[in-house]
């Protein structure tokens, strides 16, 4: 009897952390989207897929912006069956290929007339190298974003007020940006163990922030705002590439405490959507709410450095 009480009370409080802690708030704002373009990289599943199906229900024209063109296209059909709205289109984007982005980014220049939100929300949790030879995650995660957004700044600045919306994680924390590292081997960390695997890809989630740090310095005076998330801990295929054991592993403790794919799109909605947030650019948020972060990711060298560095490697420079 004592036992079954123990485990009732368990599976009680397990319920009320998953409705009450996990869950996080919800973006509640009714605002419309009609004539505006939005563009969601990585959009054919997870959360950037929610977030597509969002804006076009608002009324907005969204790009998805994916790498297969085949789950890139099925993901075109959900979102506007769902969505209820045509105005949705498929762009192929590699974002772990200089010259794929560079053809994206010519191609949508040259199709749309305009761009009011870039989201993005693309990335990799696995070791590798691109066709450019940096390691995968250094990338697909920073540079492929980094070129894609400098490409289309300039479109960004003539639809102002627009917003850049960069998708990071808690794990920047945990990361480090070895200079010295990325300017011998391109790539942040060269081991394949699970923990230097994790620590790269932490390493990739901060330079994802000293970014939009950065990138918010270079915007001042014009009417585009950006701004850097953490959009939860997420049930969904981000670690797809992780093994067999691994995934087995988790899999019951993603399934109860992590987020769902709806909710963990909310902070990510709430940067690109929110009413009166433009006096917050550059800042990193969570759980729809702005938070501080640690020294190291409003570095204001380190972040200089990394886009000198990322222009370089980009041929920007």
């Amino acid at each position: 009897m004592y036992l079954l009480l123990v485990l009732g009370a368990g599976v009680i409080a397990a319920y009320v952390f998953r409705e009450i802690v996990v869950k996080g708030k919800k973006f509640t704002s009714t605002v419309k989207l009609h004539g505006k373009t939005a563009i969601v990289t990585g959009s054919n599943t997870g959360i950037g897929k929610e977030t597509a199906i969002d804006l076009a229900k608002r009324g907005a024209r969204v790009v998805l912006a994916c790498r297969s063109k085949q789950r890139g296209e099925a993901a075109l059909e959900d979102v506007k069956k769902v969505s209820e709205r045509q105005h949705a289109v498929f762009m192929q984007l590699d974002l772990g290929s200089l010259k794929s982005v560079r053809s994206f980014a010519e191609t949508f220049l040259k199709s749309e007339s305009r761009l009011d939100l870039l989201i993005n929300n693309a990335g990799i949790y696995m070791q590798g190298r691109t066709e450019d030879g940096f390691g995968m995650m250094f990338g697909v995660n920073h540079i492929g974003h980094f070129l894609l957004t400098n490409l289309l700044l300039e479109c960004l600045k003539a639809s102002g007020p627009s917003r850049v919306v960069n998708l990071s994680s808690v794990g920047h924390n945990f990361g480090n940006v070895d200079f010295d590292c990325l300017n011998k081997h391109k790539a942040l960390g060269l081991g394949t163990s699970f923990m230097q695997v994790l620590q790269v890809y932490s390493d990739s989630k901060l330079c994802n922030v000293l970014f939009n740090h950065e990138l918010a310095k270079r915007l001042q005076g014009t009417k585009v705002t950006c701004y850097s998330l953490h959009p939860g801990a997420i049930n969904s295929d981000l670690a797809r590439n992780m093994g067999s054991l691994t995934h087995l592993i988790l899999k019951p403790i993603t399934m109860f405490f992590f987020k769902n794919t709806v909710q963990g799109a909310q902070t990510t909605l709430h940067c690109a959507l929110q009413e009166g947030i433009e006096h917050l650019s550059g800042r990193y948020f969570s759980n729809c709410t702005v938070r501080e972060v640690y020294a190291k990711a409003k570095d204001d060298a380190a972040s200089k450095k990394l886009w000198e560095l990322s222009e370089r490697m980009c041929g920007l420079a």
